[in-house]
């Protein structure tokens, strides 16, 4: 097993020219020491693999036979000539009305009832990222001017944020709500976030229903999933009454479930398409930036203002034949890890007051263990659907090796005996990532522990710079980019990954239907020639 040391690295932080003290003037540093993720190289456990070839199993007796007895009627076939099979076939059979029609009501009935229980196929026709206006920019120094106009903050806590904001990954062109920009009271109340809920939740939605040219009336199914902010009526009843939609539609809103609920969001939703046919389905994602925001000292509560920014998506799903041919997206596959039931991971991300009794949300120092724990649950069971089939076989067979010679399959391979199990190359399995862009360590530790290039993390590097973290929406943001660069082939097979409070990972992987041409209408469009940035 790692020693701590193995799970810690280190790292020289330049803090500038000390303005007072005995050495004001001087150019100080400091050393930060923090956990990284754990080293999936090191430990992957053989458990959660059997979920994923749990979906094998239950086809393998399709994948068994019907090689067999294609060979076997192959083989029969191919003995005989033309002249002796049609000899078989018409002469030396015998059929009378009553057999023929029974066989064809066998077969008709056998074809009805493999169609009908088939999963409906679930296509994604178009989503909608949105843009604030330029007046919501704010630079990583306006920002920390605005946060010492507001009076809420002492000089240490400040320096703290400027800190954090130098190495966050954040650009100068993300947005914060006006009622932070503008005002010195409490952001922190029902008004404020329903005008900010109001502004990105209809902002996306109008630009959603104009590029599908579907109207409100004609969803079926909707589901909101904002995080902070649940206001009574609901935000999903907000968006009924401003689009005045049926009055038998679904309706769904997801509170509390941090920055992966968009990928539940859409998991429910494709539960109710699966249940409800020839429907469509909205799916927003969103998060009250001024509702969450933290006027106190606590430290590890001043983390979500430097790095949550204003977003919000809204996706439109569809289980209508019709749209095959407009959508861009096929569903293939959702995996979900919840970590919930160890107490670390519950509390590693906790909304609490703190000791001046201010509301805020917690960020534990052992957050980016923890994701690293819950994402390599995760990545281990998607991998047995999503790898070709040399790939599985090489990590499955070093997994069982592992396994049966360390007696038992729960003990770390150590450092020096120099075998370590085989990790399956997921650039393989897909040719685009969003990867949630929580932070600029995070985005690290993942690229390396996966062995991701540059390009694989370009999207996700490029939204936390230009948008910053908008919580459920970010891999939608992401998606948006490779869009505007048009990097989105037809064929292509698109990983969208996601972690949140509770602790949760969650994983939405979508095939490309056509090739995806640069859209008329994306937050990105105004600055894309920009982009890549060197960061």
């Amino acid at each position: 097993m790692a020693s701590e040391r193995d799970l810690l690295s280190t790292e020289i932080v330049n803090r500038g020219i000390e303005s007072s003290g005995p050495n004001a003037g001087s150019l100080t540093f400091s050393v930060r020491v923090r956990r990284r993720l754990p080293d999936f190289l090191q430990s992957v456990n053989l458990k959660y693999v059997k979920l994923g070839y749990h979906h094998l199993i239950n086809h393998a007796i399709y994948l068994a036979t019907i090689p067999v007895l294609v060979l076997v009627f192959s083989a029969e076939v191919g003995s005989l000539s033309k002249e002796e099979l049609w000899k078989k076939l018409w002469d030396d059979a015998r059929y009378d009305l009553a057999t023929v029609l029974g066989f064809f009501g066998v077969f008709v009935f056998t074809l009805s009832v493999y169609f009908m229980s088939r999963p409906r196929s679930i296509y994604l026709v178009d989503f909608a990222c949105y843009r604030p206006h330029d007046d919501l920019k704010v630079s990583k120094d306006q920002f920390i001017e605005v946060a010492r106009k507001s009076g809420k903050f002492n000089e240490e806590s400040l320096e703290f944020q400027k800190r954090i904001l130098n190495s966050s990954g954040l650009g100068d062109e993300t947005y914060i709500p006006k009622s932070v920009i503008t005002s010195t009271e409490n952001t922190a109340t029902m008004k404020e976030g329903r005008a900010e809920a109001s502004a990105v939740m209809f902002g996306a939605l109008d630009e959603l229903f104009e590029k599908t040219r579907v109207r409100p009336k004609d969803i079926g199914v909707l589901v909101v999933n904002c995080s902070i902010f649940n206001p009574t009526p609901s935000l999903s009843a907000m968006i009924i009454n401003h689009y005045k939609m049926r009055g038998n539609i679904l309706s769904y809103n997801l509170g509390g479930m941090g920055c992966s609920a968009g990928i539940i969001a859409v998991d429910l939703a494709r539960d109710m398409l699966q249940a409800h046919p020839n429907n469509y389905a909205v799916v927003v994602s969103t998060e009250m930036v001024g509702y969450n925001w933290y006027p106190g000292s606590d430290r590890s509560m001043l983390i979500p203002n430097c790095f949550f920014r204003m977003g919000c998506s809204a996706v439109l799903l569809s289980n209508r034949r019709r749209d095959y041919h407009r959508a861009k997206y096929r569903l293939e596959h959702i995996v979900r890890t919840h970590k919930g039931a160890d107490d670390r991971s519950f509390r590693c991300v906790y909304q609490e007051e703190d000791e001046n009794r201010l509301k805020g949300l917690k960020i534990s120092k052992e957050l980016v263990e923890i994701g690293g724990d819950a994402l390599k649950t995760n990545i281990t069971t998607l991998g047995p659907l999503v790898l070709p089939f040399s790939e599985q076989l090489l990590f499955f067979a070093t997994l069982v090796s592992r396994h049966l010679f360390s007696g038992g399959g729960t003990s770390q391979p150590s450092l020096s005996s120099g075998k370590r199990p085989y990790i399956p190359d997921f650039k393989l399995a897909f040719e685009r990532f969003c990867v949630h862009a929580a932070s600029k360590t995070v985005l690290d530790e993942l690229q390396k522990n996966l062995e991701l290039s540059e390009e694989n993390m370009e999207a996700s590097r490029m939204t936390l710079h230009r948008f910053g973290n908008t919580s459920s929406s970010s891999i939608w943001y992401e998606l948006a980019y490779l869009e505007a660069k048009e990097k989105v082939k037809r064929g292509d097979r698109v990983w969208q990954l996601a972690f949140g409070s509770g602790f949760k990972c969650n994983s939405l992987v979508w095939r490309s239907m056509r090739r995806v041409r640069k859209p008329s209408r994306n937050p990105w469009l105004e600055c894309i020639e920009r982009y890549p940035v060197n960061l």
